[in-house]
């Protein structure tokens, strides 16, 4: 899976071939938990998976924008955004500080 990006099917694939289960079963399984991730954001709760990081819902308030072409303002609505923000071991795995199998 390295140099591309991973898909649901590579995951599902992952779970397949480190756990056994049957392909249906570990993609039901991927499923199942991408879903209680999505619906837990949705109902504005944070997410957090230790080792991994936490998923956050920041409400953002009314702004003036502008339009890089034109120059106009414009007014850019109140909106929730999700934002991912990772924990320090995934940081210290993504720059090569620890292997696939440290923890804290």
């Amino acid at each position: 899976m390295s140099g591309q990006t991973v898909t649901r099917a590579d995951l599902c694939e992952a779970v397949y071939q480190k756990i056994g289960l049957s392909r249906t079963e570990a993609s039901k399984l991927v499923e199942t938990v991408l879903d209680e991730i999505c619906n837990a954001v949705a109902r504005g709760e944070n997410v957090k998976l230790s080792s991994f990081g936490s998923f956050v819902v920041r409400d953002k308030g009314e702004r003036i924008g502008r339009n890089p072409k034109t120059g106009v303002e414009v007014p850019i609505e109140p909106r929730r955004v999700m934002v991912f923000k990772p924990s320090n071991v995934m940081k210290a795995r993504i720059n090569g500080q620890l292997s696939e199998g440290e923890a804290e």
